[in-house]
């Protein structure tokens, strides 16, 4: 199931399946790191979690999501932040490396897009990702979500920093 769901210009695209609910537990999913390995929730277990997601690495506003994640990563305690996307795991390791990413971990539903379908930021039109963000406390449970409907607007990163303070 589609619904119409990010701007691009002047156009609707399509978001594959329904947005995730606060409250709700959230989907596990297997995404690839940057040297290839498999990631998982179990990975990141009795830790907060903020789900950075963005369309691609290589445009202006989703580098800047990332930088500032990046930046704010180093002060949260029991906090890891994660930067998904549906770029190639290599892209996301030059993009890493050239601009001195360290703090968050960038990694990519480009195989199967299983993450960006199970979480509802599946652009169907571009197989890309929705830009979004989620808070997910120790236990997985969304604790905040948002779905940024326009592509080149940004989230609501003190309210998603806010709430991974609040859980820490």
């Amino acid at each position: 199931m589609a619904r119409k769901g990010m701007m691009v210009g002047d156009s609707e695209h399509h978001i594959q399946n329904d947005m995730l609910a606060v409250g709700s537990k959230a989907p596990d999913f297997m995404l690839i790191a940057n040297d290839l390995s498999s990631k998982s929730l179990a990975d990141y277990a009795d830790k907060i979690k903020i789900i950075s997601v963005i369309p691609s690495i290589d445009t202006g506003v989703c580098s800047a999501q990332t930088h500032r994640f990046n930046q704010e990563a180093a002060s949260l305690n029991d906090t890891v932040v994660l930067t998904v996307s549906a770029d190639m795991p290599f892209a996301l390791g030059r993009f890493c490396g050239a601009e001195g990413i360290e703090n968050t971990e960038t990694l990519s539903t480009q195989r199967d897009m299983k993450f960006a379908d199970d979480y509802g930021v599946h652009d169907t039109d571009w197989r890309i990702c929705q830009r979004a963000v989620f808070v997910l406390d120790r236990d997985n449970i969304l604790q905040h979500a948002e779905y940024v409907p326009v592509i080149g607007d940004e989230i609501d990163f003190d309210a998603a920093l806010a709430k991974a303070k609040e859980l820490s």
